[in-house]
């Protein structure tokens, strides 16, 4: 579904342009509205109202029993909101989203397969700086996992 990677920059207002190619995919599925949350690794997730929707039920079978369980379903849907694109493609990502992501001005849309991760640009650089030479290693060691499945 989304696929690549985009350098923007926040506009006055806190809104950031959502790469032609992500709104392009997201019109294919019918869709108007996405859902923004506190990611992994200080970045910020997009979905879809389709993924958002699926990831829920995911997270909603976790048993609120678990201690572990109630305070990841707290903190990633307590920072959740929909947004929906104005006519230039834009959505507002709130403050605390901001804050929670480390986001200034310039950011790095990346797609990640069913969701839309935004990282302050800098943190990008950093992750991938940190991380892509571990790049076949994490591949051969998720592969022979998958396989032992």
């Amino acid at each position: 579904m989304f696929y690549g990677e985009y350098s923007h920059s926040l506009d006055s207002k806190g809104r950031v342009i959502i790469p032609a190619k992500f709104r392009e995919v997201v019109k294919e599925h019918f869709a108007d509205k996405f859902y923004i949350t506190r990611g992994l690794d200080r970045c910020l997730f997009i979905f879809t109202e389709e993924a958002w929707k699926s990831q829920e039920r995911k997270f909603r079978e976790l048993s609120f029993t678990k201690s572990e369980a109630r305070k990841f379903n707290r903190l990633y849907f307590s920072g959740a909101c929909d947004s929906v694109c104005d006519k230039q493609g834009r959505i507002l990502i709130p403050d605390y989203l901001k804050q929670y992501a480390e986001i200034q001005e310039e950011v790095v849309i990346i797609g990640v397969s069913d969701r839309i991760e935004i990282w302050a640009k800098e943190k990008w650089k950093e992750f991938f700086k940190d991380h892509q030479g571990s790049f076949e290693e994490l591949a051969e060691k998720l592969m022979t996992d998958k396989e032992k499945e």
